[in-house]
C-alpha cells in the first residue's frame, strides 16, 4: 500500500512536514499546532485561545484526507505545562470539539513543543469511512 502524504492548502505553507499521510483507509496526522495562515503561533500564552486553533486546524486537516473529527479512533494532546490547570483547559476545548465522539485520547503535560511559544499540539489517528 502506497503511502500518500498530505499537505492541506487552506493552512500554513510554511510547515517542513506534510499535515497528514494516508494509507488506505487509515489517516495519521501530525501534531496539530496553533498556527495562523501565515505560519505564527496564534494566542501567545493562551493556553485555551491555542487549543481552539489546534483543532480548528486538525478539523482542516481531516477534511482534506476525507475525514472528520467523528472518524478519529485516538487523539494524543500534549500541553507545555506542568500546572494540571493548563491541561485541563486544553482538555475543555479538545473534547468539546470532538463533542459526542469521545474516542480514545491521551492527554500530556510536556516540557516544550516545537514553535516558539506554542503551548497546544493535537495528533490523530483516523479511519476514512
Amino acid at each position: 500500500m502506497p503511502v500518500e502524504l498530505l499537505r492541506v492548502p487552506t493552512l500554513a505553507p510554511t510547515v517542513p512536514y506534510a499535515y497528514a499521510a494516508r494509507v488506505d483507509d487509515l489517516v495519521l496526522t501530525a501534531g496539530a499546532c496553533p498556527l495562523d495562515a501565515a505560519g505564527e503561533v496564534a494566542h501567545p500564552g493562551d493556553v485555551s485561545g491555542q487549543a481552539r486553533v489546534v483543532m480548528a486546524n486538525l478539523a482542516a486537516t481531516l477534511e482534506a484526507s476525507g475525514c472528520s473529527l467523528a472518524d478519529v479512533a485516538k487523539s494524543t494532546v500534549y500541553v507545555a505545562s506542568a500546572d494540571r490547570a493548563d491541561l485541563v483547559a486544553a482538555w475543555e476545548v479538545v473534547r468539546a470539539a470532538f463533542g459526542e465522539h469521545d474516542a480514545p485520547s491521551t492527554l500530556l503535560g510536556v516540557t516544550v513543543l516545537g514553535y516558539p511559544g506554542q503551548l497546544v499540539e493535537v495528533e490523530a489517528i483516523a479511519a476514512r469511512r
